[in-house]
């Protein structure tokens, strides 16, 4: 078998697991107080939003994206960039914001980002962005909650 199939083969077992065990978890009970339907799906059971769907796609105002979940601040204004893949891209997350794994649930290995703080999955990274990271961190809108700064909100 080779080492990607067994990393996914891994991967499904693991992911299965969790959501088995942690499907009438107390902190799961907690989650779904605090988020959405949508969220939820998002940050606790890594979906997805469709894309072009946010209103974040078109927010253009200096300011922080903090973690729906948990109000972490994850990234800033000034890395956010059009990237024309349906979803709000950055360049590049704020210091010790966020974790990466692996995700082979698409069979095609990825890299996953979630808020370091609570976890809540966020979206993936690509290798297609812009200089100076080259890196497109691809996030869902709805794991997302923007807070313009002082000045932008003055204007």
């Amino acid at each position: 078998m080779s080492t990607t199939r067994a990393a996914w083969l891994r991967g499904i077992t693991v992911t299965g697991a969790a959501l088995l065990l942690g499907a009438a978890s107390p902190a799961n009970d907690k989650w779904r107080k605090i988020l959405t339907p949508a969220q939820y799906h998002i940050l606790r059971e890594n979906g997805t939003e469709p894309p072009n769907s946010s209103p974040l796609i078109g927010e253009h105002r200096s300011g922080t994206y903090y973690c729906a979940a948990c109000s972490l601040a994850l990234f800033s204004s000034k890395t956010k960039y059009d990237s024309g893949d349906g979803w709000p891209s950055f360049w590049a997350p704020l210091p010790n914001a966020i974790r990466t794994r692996p995700d082979f649930d698409l069979v095609e290995e990825r890299t996953e980002v979630h808020c370091r703080r609570c976890g809540g999955h966020l979206g993936h990274i690509f290798n297609d962005g812009p200089q100076p990271t080259g890196l497109r961190y691809c996030i869902d809108g709805l794991a997302l909650h923007f807070v313009p700064s002082a000045s932008a909100r003055t204007t």
